[in-house]
C-alpha cells in the first residue's frame, strides 16, 4: 500500500507543476481519487496518505464501501462520477457529497424528488457528452445550454459546474476548451475534466477537479 502513497505524491507534484505552468494556484485544483473496483484497503491507504476526496462509478459499490470509511474519516468526500440510473437517485443523494453525472431531465426529476425525501442536497455537476458519442452518458452538446439553464433555475446554488469525458483517441484539448467556455457562459465555477492520461491538459484549460484512478491505484 506504500505504492499508493508514492503514486499520490507523484500526482500531486504533477498537478502543482501543471498549475504553475498555467499561472494557477495548485490549491484551486482538487484531486478526485477514483477508487472504483478497488477494495476498502486501497482507500484506507490513500486516506492515510492524506487523500480525502474519492470518486466512484457505481452507487451500489459506493454504498457498500464508503459508510464505514466515512464514519472513521468524517472529512472524507465522495463523488459519484458514473452514469446514474433514475432508480438509484435516492441512494445517490443519501451517500454522495457530489453527483457529477446529471445528464437528462428525468434524472433531474429523480434527484429533486430524492433531495426532498432525504432532506439532503449534494452538489451537482452536469455531464456533457462533448463528443456526442452514442454509447456514452452526458447531455448532447446541442442541448447543453438549455439543460444547464433549466437546472440552474431548479437547483440554484446546488448546481456548481460541468463534467466531461472526451472521446478516446482524440485530442482532449478542444473538448476541455468547449466545456470551460460553456461553464463561463453560465457562471458555473466547477469544471471536472481530466483523468490519468490527460489531467495536465485539463488543468491548462481550467479544470478545478481532476479524476485520477489508475495512476494512483493501478490498473483495474
Amino acid at each position: 500500500m506504500t505504492e499508493i502513497a508514492d503514486n499520490l505524491a507523484r500526482i500531486r507534484a504533477r498537478i502543482a507543476e501543471a498549475a504553475r505552468r498555467s499561472g494557477r494556484a495548485a490549491t484551486a485544483i482538487t484531486l478526485v481519487a477514483v477508487s472504483k473496483t478497488k477494495p476498502a484497503a486501497a482507500v484506507i491507504a490513500a486516506l492515510e496518505a492524506g487523500q480525502l476526496v474519492f470518486g466512484e462509478n457505481r452507487v451500489q459499490e459506493a454504498a457498500a464501501k464508503f459508510p464505514p470509511l466515512r464514519a472513521a474519516n468524517p472529512a472524507l468526500r465522495l463523488h459519484l462520477i458514473g452514469g446514474l440510473q433514475t432508480n438509484k437517485a435516492r441512494e445517490a443523494v443519501r451517500i454522495a457529497d457530489v453527483i457529477e453525472s446529471l445528464d437528462r431531465p428525468r434524472l433531474a426529476d429523480a434527484l429533486a424528488a430524492a433531495m426532498e425525501k432525504e432532506s439532503r442536497r449534494p452538489t451537482l455537476l452536469i455531464e456533457v457528452n462533448t463528443g456526442d458519442e452514442p454509447q456514452k452518458s452526458g447531455i448532447p452538446r446541442a442541448e447543453a445550454d438549455t439543460f444547464v439553464a433549466a437546472c440552474r433555475d431548479r437547483f440554484g446554488a446546488q448546481l456548481r459546474g460541468l463534467m466531461c469525458v472526451p472521446p478516446a483517441g482524440q485530442d482532449p484539448a478542444p473538448h476541455f476548451a468547449w466545456l470551460a467556455a460553456c461553464a463561463r457562459a453560465h457562471g458555473l465555477a466547477e469544471l471536472s475534466m481530466g483523468m490519468s492520461a490527460d489531467f495536465e491538459t485539463a488543468i491548462a484549460h481550467g479544470a478545478t477537479l481532476v479524476r485520477v484512478g489508475s495512476a494512483i491505484f493501478g490498473a483495474r
